[in-house]
């Protein structure tokens, strides 16, 4: 296919179904229609030639708007792109918009955003999964092959199994965060959502590999995925007992049964094991993820970009304003959390205690890689919920990443694959298994997950929103 049939394609499933979903918050068709023709009329191809995208709104692309879903960067347009898109560019791939989120990557539902909730393509009325809700639901209605989302605590996976698709977390540093807007310095990592795992593979190996300019960015070559398995012979696969416990949703509990025998099937030996600092994860997340976000998002005052309130004419007026009216309220909630556990008096009783108990899940898990090759479990505690069902509990959305943030804290590279749907009030809903590896095991990650995927259906499966309308 021709970039641009395969970008006709694109805008012309954008057009028919994001009015619905509210995915994207601006489409560049002009810019787009440009870089296809241009690649049309080359005579190299890369590795991703003419394949369409699109990219979080945290992410830079020159030109475009990097609002970050909130009313503080509203119209901001990035001066420079980020490298992990800059890389994907120069393989052939064209970016055709960006994804709508929770504002600065703070939600677990897409109902953050300062422009609108993104819904999900699965059941209008129900919640796609966030902070990478449009990139999810993009995928998910096949407007794009793939996205690029950011997973802090759980926001590539947690979306990838609501909405259906694939969502891969690499290891921290695996992917450079330059051009990435921070919410976590030492969380944040550029994430892939696409159909398969086959296809994360494709992307992953060409944004992955050292970057100068982020001093994050392991030194590493890019990655390259392992030969193609046929079976799972030999493999060690840990079910962590806290990440199923007996009150784990049924809807939830039957599909990863199911995959768990097919993982059985497919020759894995499953072996039960313990992960029991995880149960403190969800509390170290929120204080470490908070303290981060708070000293990052402190340089949105009014004074060098982005919104500005005059307030009472004075300096501190002006500060007050500015964030009183362009921060979201989960936004403040989540400064003044990290505020506190900073501030003189709480920073001994609260981070640092967050940071021994965040190094003590790295302890557990790198014992169990000692006795599995890789962890499979659940990757979201419930099918998607109703929009508007938690939005007035933050506690209840936080839940939301308890499968999840364990692994961001440890760095480690994890996948959320669909293996199943549950049914409720006669709609079905997507459930994720979560396969979790050591450290730069990415490759091997990823082997299990796309010999998984051969051997079953569930990632082909389409929302009935899309299902009749998408060859």
């Amino acid at each position: 296919m021709s970039a641009r049939a395969a970008l006709a394609t694109a805008l012309d499933r954008i057009e028919r179904y994001d009015e619905d979903i509210g995915a994207l918050l601006e489409v560049d068709a002009a810019g787009a229609a440009a870089r296809a023709a241009e690649l049309d009329r080359s005579e190299s191809h890369g590795a991703l030639h003419g394949m369409p995208f699109v990219v979080k709104a945290n992410m830079c692309i020159e030109g475009r708007i990097a609002s970050c879903g909130s009313r503080m960067l509203e119209g901001y347009r990035a001066p420079y792109t980020a490298s992990a898109v800059q890389r994907l560019i120069d393989e052939g791939a064209v970016p055709i918009g960006i994804a709508n989120m929770d504002e600065f990557a703070f939600g677990s539902s897409g109902e953050n955003s300062s422009f609108g909730s993104t819904r999900n393509p699965w059941d209008l009325s129900r919640a796609p999964g966030g902070s990478s809700s449009g990139s999810a639901a993009a995928v998910a209605a096949r407007m794009v092959p793939f996205a690029l989302g950011s997973d802090t605590g759980g926001s590539v996976r947690q979306p990838a199994a609501l909405c259906g698709v694939t969502g891969y977390k690499p290891t921290y540093g695996v992917v450079s965060r330059h051009g990435l807007i921070a919410f976590g310095s030492s969380l944040d990592a550029v994430g892939v959502l696409a159909t398969s795992a086959a296809d994360v593979e494709r992307v992953l190996a060409v944004i992955s590999g050292a970057d100068e300019r982020d001093a994050t960015s392991a030194l590493r070559a890019p990655f390259e995925p392992a030969p193609a398995r046929t079976d799972l012979r030999g493999l060690r696969v840990g079910l962590p007992r806290e990440y199923f416990p007996a009150d784990l949703d049924g809807r939830v509990r039957q599909p990863l049964e199911q995959a768990l025998d097919d993982l059985r099937r497919l020759g894995a030996e499953l072996v039960e094991l313990d992960l029991p600092t995880t149960r403190h994860a969800i509390a170290a997340y929120y204080v470490v993820a908070t303290a981060e976000a708070s000293s990052n998002l402190a340089r949105y005052d009014g004074v060098r970009y982005g919104a500005r309130i005059a307030g009472d004419g004075s300096l501190q007026g002006m500060f007050a304003a500015t964030r009183g009216a362009a921060f979201g309220a989960e936004a403040l909630r989540r400064i003044l959390l990290g505020t506190y556990v900073l501030s003189s008096g709480y920073y001994d009783a609260w981070y640092l205690r967050a940071l021994k108990v965040r190094r003590a899940i790295l302890r557990d898990f790198q014992a169990a890689f000692e006795r599995v090759d890789v962890l499979a479990a659940p990757t979201s505690p419930t099918p998607a919920f109703r929009l508007g069902e938690k939005l007035s509990d933050p506690l209840a959305m936080y839940l939301c990443d308890v499968l999840t943030v364990p692994t961001s804290l440890a760095g480690l590279p994890a996948i959320s694959v669909p293996c199943g749907c549950a049914a409720e009030d006669g709609v079905e809903l997507p459930v994720g298994l979560q396969l979790i590896g050591p450290a730069f095991e990415d490759a091997r990650v990823l082997s299990v997950a796309r010999c998984y995927q051969a051997a079953t259906e569930h990632h082909r499966r389409l929302p009935p929103l899309v299902a009749g309308g998408v060859a």
